[in-house]
């Protein structure tokens, strides 16, 4: 009796180490933070007519993950360990797109509103992680402004160079280059 009072207890302590209630969660966890944003208590208004919609860029499947590609060379992708993005990179991207020009205070500016008549400004993002070959972040943005029939396309791009392949470097990298690809857009849009 008392070797199967202490076999239980043993069977259960092994088994905890092997049920899992969920995914691990990583060391990191990135996000992207605007470097230009509307000051608290600023405001702007418009009409859907004139309000500009930035719309959430489709991305390929390596990047339509929340973890951080890294391009090895032409074919081979990895992701960078223990990091993951807090959400999808073309939504946080999305977000940031949208905060860098609503700091501009010029606008209205209204997220993934399809309904909206004014301007929209869409696109493709082509890369939001670390290039191995390069050491450096880069983040490459394919934009679409559309203006009623009027349709103008152009490539945004930045690269920062990164010191070592692990989130506390890559991760400060992105967001900058993040960042100033947003910036760009935004005086392209005006």
């Amino acid at each position: 009796m008392i070797r199967k009072a202490l076999f239980v207890p043993a069977l259960l302590a092994t088994l905890a180490g092997c049920v899992s209630l969920g995914p691990k969660v990583p060391d990191t966890l990135l996000a992207l933070t605007p470097t230009a944003a509307p000051a608290a208590g600023s405001t702007t208004s418009g009409t859907f007519a004139n309000a500009l919609v930035v719309m959430e860029p489709s991305a390929e499947a390596r990047l339509a993950v929340t973890r951080v590609p890294v391009q090895i060379d032409d074919a081979n992708v990895a992701y960078l360990k223990k990091t993951m993005w807090v959400e999808r990179p073309s939504r946080l991207f999305q977000r940031l797109l949208a905060e860098t020009i609503r700091a501009r205070g010029s606008r209205l500016v209204i997220e993934s509103d399809p309904g909206a008549a004014g301007l929209h400004v869409s696109g493709r993002l082509l890369d939001m992680g670390y290039d191995a070959r390069t050491r450096s972040a880069v983040v490459r943005f394919d934009a679409v402004k559309e203006a009623g029939t009027k349709v103008e396309t152009k490539r945004f791009e930045s690269v920062v160079p990164v010191t070592e392949a692990e989130a506390k470097y890559v991760g400060p990298a992105l967001n900058e280059a993040a960042n100033d690809v947003a910036k760009q857009i935004a005086d392209w849009v005006g």
